[in-house]
């Protein structure tokens, strides 16, 4: 339960006494909440260009990933970048990322799980056999010829 209050004392537990889902990250560092220093939170509006700054600075990271999701580069890095950009500052982010971060180590351990691996192998080794099976009857069909060169044949 967010109580709104940002006091290092105070501590949150339910009603058992256990810590509620999230009371680990306070354990091993900040938890939710602005990880601007002291000296900026304590100025309503310093604090508020402060953040004003991080999201500038958020949104053309992630605007930059954006870009580069069609374009070389590594897109999805940045996006997660910015994101992060975001997090150091704003709630929402915290908990976007911490999602994201959820769901890509239940993706990396179900891709370790050796059926799944298996199967996607076997999946690629049936799709290069298709695409080299449709690659050989182009060539037998038309040869080395560019397909906007061939003539009705």
């Amino acid at each position: 339960m967010n109580t709104g209050s940002n006091e290092p004392g105070e501590a949150v537990a339910a009603a058992d006494g256990t810590p509620p889902e999230g009371a680990a990250d306070d354990q091993h560092g900040q938890g939710l909440g602005s990880r601007a220093p002291e000296f900026v939170k304590a100025r309503r509006m310093l604090h508020l260009s402060w953040q004003v700054g991080v999201f500038v600075l958020g949104l053309a990271v992630v605007g930059a990933g954006i870009v580069m999701l069609p374009l070389p580069g590594p897109g999805w890095v940045v996006i997660f970048g910015g994101m992060a950009i975001w997090a150091t500052e704003f709630v929402w982010a915290q908990l976007v990322l911490r999602w994201t971060k959820r769901k890509v180590t239940e993706a990396a351990q179900r891709a370790l799980d050796p059926r799944v691996r298996r199967r996607n192998i076997i999946l690629t080794s049936v799709g290069l056999v298709i695409i080299g099976a449709l690659v050989g009857f182009y060539l037998y069909r038309f040869g080395l010829t560019m397909p906007w060169k061939i003539k009705d044949q």
